[in-house]
């Protein structure tokens, strides 16, 4: 039997809009870059595909044509020639493999270049063309995107992550996958259905009431005639005109079951709004916590200044709380200053110097940090994990400032695991405070061995009130912006 041709092709990033760094093509290979045939065989976020693929092709009898590879940290709006080289670059190679049966993209669903709000539409519509309308079009996005009319109609079968922190990124890969073959054979007649919620919120999914509503879409998985359900929480961060919530149902060949399915998750996670963020404090109530607690370590989400949301994560504001209260025993990762990195190299391990670190990129992260500082480890191209996958943080270097273990890095990314300390030398078991520049995905590796965690609310870094964010791009009422969205719509 004649092998199935099968391409496949990854790039994506998430832009924060509101940020004030920009992306280009060296982001892209600062992060992860890896041309046809050099994807490794770990996952990243948004390629498993990769390797899933290279898993099932002799069992499904597919020839797999691989394409590039590319992901970014998230960050500020893409250069529009970056943009264009990434996108014309996957065209290229999709173009020399004709002809194909199938396309399976790793997407992220939120970039945004200087001149395009919906690069990933825009992307697949190309590939629509190229590759014609019989071929099967397979993407996974990441649930922080935005879900468009030109991505769902250039697209077959559309997964995504169902968990945050996005624990189950390759098990999404291994869904789509599972379904595109299942078309391929005819075996099924995938049909999208979509249901704009009209409202954006944060969805953390291991806890309630996100925990037992995302356990409600995977038992509707149960019945045939559902393939797949999905949420795209959206992200705030991106002031393009489909930012919101919204669901995708995919049925076999049952359309009016899906939009039925569709509406009613959907109006049931819009009953849910303003009841999904985690518990938010204040500096002051998290050290006084800290400085009353018994047990540790006790971890600390600096939520606002993750990199992980296209912002810096180079605040200093945390840093300094500690360091006036005199709190001891902390360990902190990360606060990204390339400066400062290739300063502390040079000075070399165990020297003591006159360091200016941190804030470097807007008044929102506070002032620098002028400080003595202990150089106690230099690691070149320093990595942490996530999952199975293999997270650059690029020359790194560990310091001790006012008693305070401090991690520099060169390459930005959140904290997603405790190997970040651990890999320095510092043990995080020992430690009584880890402060971490995260959101959610710290919380899986971190959860087991914290003995409480705290999510800190620091203003300014990230756009998290939509009220005040001054969007000009939305096209349509959400919540809470405004009180009631749906009171106008006839569904």
């Amino acid at each position: 039997m004649k092998k199935k041709r099968v391409f496949l092709g990854s790039v994506a990033t998430e832009t924060n809009t509101f940020s004030s760094l920009r992306t280009d093509i060296k982001d892209f290979h600062e992060s992860f870059y890896a041309l046809p045939g050099k994807h490794p065989e770990t996952p990243t976020l948004c390629s498993a595909i990769y390797p899933v693929a290279r898993a099932k092709a002799k069992k499904y009898n597919w020839n797999l044509i691989e394409g590039t590879a590319t992901w970014a940290e998230p960050g500020g709006v893409v250069n529009q020639k970056t943009w264009e080289k990434l996108r014309d670059q996957i065209l290229s190679e999709l173009h020399a493999a004709q002809p194909i049966n199938i396309v399976l993209l790793g997407l992220h669903g939120a970039m945004v270049s200087q001149e395009c709000q919906d690069c990933e539409g825009e992307l697949l519509e190309e590939v629509r063309k190229i590759v014609g309308p019989t071929a099967i079009v397979g993407v996974t996005f990441d649930p922080h995107s935005h879900l468009t009319e030109k991505k769902v109609k250039n697209a077959n079968l559309i997964t995504v992550f169902k968990e945050f922190p996005h624990v189950d990124f390759v098990e999404t890969a291994e869904d789509l996958i599972d379904l595109v073959h299942k078309t391929e054979k005819g075996k099924i007649q995938p049909i999208i259905s979509t249901f704009d919620c009209r409202f954006i919120d944060l969805f953390p999914t291991n806890q309630e009431p996100m925990f037992s509503f995302v356990r409600k879409i995977k038992d509707i998985e149960r019945d045939e005639r559902i393939l797949s359900v999905s949420i795209i929480h959206g992200f705030m961060a991106g002031d393009v005109p489909d930012l919101g919530t919204k669901i995708i149902v995919t049925t076999d060949n049952a359309k009016d079951e899906g939009d039925a399915w569709a509406k009613e998750l959907g109006l049931e996670l819009f009953s849910l709004r303003g009841q999904t963020r985690p518990n938010l404090i204040s500096i002051e109530e998290a050290m006084k916590q800290v400085q009353n607690a018994k047990d540790g370590p006790i971890v600390i989400a600096d939520v606002w200044d993750n990199p992980g949301g296209g912002v810096p994560g180079d605040s200093t504001i945390l840093l300094k709380e500690i360091i006036k209260r005199k709190i001891n025993n902390v360990a902190l990762a990360t606060i990204w200053d390339p400066m400062a990195v290739r300063t502390c190299i040079s000075a070399g391990e165990n020297s003591v110097l006159q360091l200016r670190f941190g804030a470097k990129m807007s008044q929102e992260g506070g002032n620098p940090i002028d400080a003595t500082v202990k150089v106690c480890k230099i690691k070149e191209e320093a990595f942490q994990r996530f999952g199975d996958s293999i997270v650059p943080l690029g020359d790194s270097v560990w310091i001790k400032v006012a008693g305070v273990d401090v991690i520099i890095n060169s390459v930005r990314s959140q904290v997603f695991h405790p190997i970040v300390f651990s890999s320095f030398g510092i043990n995080p078991y020992k430690k009584d405070v880890l402060v971490v520049k995260s959101t959610n995905h710290f919380y899986d590796a971190f959860s087991e061995i914290a003995s409480t965690i705290l999510y800190v609310e620091i203003d300014g870094l990230y756009p998290s009130n939509p009220k005040t964010n001054g969007y000009r791009n939305l096209s349509r009422k959400i919540w809470p912006i405004n009180i009631n969205p749906h009171e106008s719509v006839s569904y």
